[in-house]
């Protein structure tokens, strides 16, 4: 009831047309953006975005390279700091890690004398596959922290992965479904890394945790019916090498049907649990593109004739550029699941819209996604119902 209560007060409820709910939709983007491209908007980002990345290229400097640059300085994207501060260091390497950093446009080594810049030692642009926070890795970044609970993820999220756990709320319409149109959706999860440490060849790994919660709600029903919930458990190792990445996880997941759409329909609940293991291997390509691919094999399913392989496959792509001074960013992604259960039919899952590099939390940032699925259901009951749907949803990873 709690979870009712709470879509609910966030304004998740049913509504008779199409056109309303497409233009309540639309009111409220137009109202974002106009706040984003607000002057007092401009200023507040502007400002915040340069503090962040002078804090954080001032101690890549301190921690990398022993080098303290007083003479280092931010301005709408622009590092610039003096040759005499780096001297000793390693200048093409400074500049490779100092323009890996999210947000920065330019940098330019100055002379203290002159300050003019030394042409040399200057970066242009920032890398265009790079869209990294503080924690966030790519092609071109350097290694991660190391050691106990440390930010970032080696094996970063599958933006349109039906169920990679991670926190959002969105509203999807079926397309010719007699059962139900109107659906909430709701997860609730994260990947916690717990340890990593430095490959002993080459690169890094690390082992963690992941959990998540998905739920589905029948908008259109008096008491908006939970239909479905799924809870997923798994242990984690990730390893990451350049543009190079893989995960392997060893997981549990359970299915429930909710108990208002159990007394409704009177339908026979299916007692779905399986752990597995599956395998992903993902490659970061220059200009914010990236592909991944792996399997999974079921065990210890029930009902115990549940048929185990599946494959995962798709493509990703993050925006070099950003839009409004720096603070949108495109993002788009396939992804596409076939299952030995489903006679390997594909599953299609698409979501492509924006994502707000202004509104950052513990370094992550908030999505705004269009989604489109077609296939077998992934909320676990309904493993072996055919959907269509469109949505729109806002998805955050801590």
């Amino acid at each position: 009831m709690r979870s009712k209560r709470w879509l609910a007060d966030c304004g998740i409820m049913p509504m008779q047309h199409m056109r309303v709910r497409l233009s309540v939709t639309l009111c409220t983007l137009w109202l974002g953006l106009f706040f984003l491209a607000s002057p007092a908007s401009d200023v507040w980002a502007a400002a915040s975005d340069d503090a962040f990345v002078a804090g954080y290229a001032t101690a890549v400097l301190e921690r990398d390279f022993n080098v303290r640059a007083p003479s280092l300085r931010v301005k709408e994207g622009l590092i610039t700091v003096t040759a005499e501060d780096l001297a000793g260091a390693d200048r093409e390497e400074v500049l490779r890690r100092l323009s890996s950093i999210r947000g920065v446009l330019r940098v330019v080594v100055r002379n203290a004398e002159t300050e003019s810049a030394d042409t040399v030692s200057e970066i242009a642009l920032q890398p265009p596959a790079a869209d990294r926070g503080p924690g966030e890795v790519g092609p071109t970044s350097g290694p991660l922290p190391v050691g106990w609970l440390p930010e970032g993820h080696l094996f970063r999220p599958l933006l349109a992965d039906p169920r990679w756990p991670h926190f959002s709320a969105s509203y999807n319409y079926h397309i010719n479904d007699k059962t139900v149109r109107s659906v909430g959706a709701v997860s609730f999860g994260e990947t916690i890394p717990l340890y990593r440490t430095d490959a002993p060849i080459a690169g890094q790994v690390e082992l963690g945790l992941q959990a998540g919660v998905f739920a589905i709600f029948d908008l259109e029903t008096k008491s908006r019916d939970l239909l479905n919930a799924d809870y997923f458990v798994a242990a984690l190792a990730a390893y990451r090498m350049g543009g190079v990445s893989a995960l392997a996880r060893l997981f549990h997941q359970s299915s429930h049907l909710g108990d208002e759409y159990l007394l409704r329909t009177r339908v026979e609940r299916v007692n779905l649990s399986y752990e597995g293991v599956d395998l992903k291997l993902s490659y970061d390509f220059p200009y914010g593109f990236r592909l991944y691919g792996g399997g999974r094999v079921l065990f210890d399913q029930e009902p115990s004739d549940l048929k185990p392989w599946a494959t995962q496959g798709g493509v990703e792509f993050r925006s070099p550029q950003t839009f409004w001074g720096g603070r949108i960013r495109p993002v788009a992604a396939l992804d596409v699941q076939n299952h030995q259960e489903n006679d390997w039919r594909a599953d299609l899952s698409v979501r492509a819209g924006m994502q707000f590099e202004s509104l950052r939390v513990l370094g992550r940032n908030l999505q705004l996604l269009v989604r489109y699925f077609n296939g077998y259901s992934p909320d676990g009951q309904f493993y072996k119902q055919k959907i269509e749907y469109i949505g729109l949803g806002v998805h955050f990873n801590f």
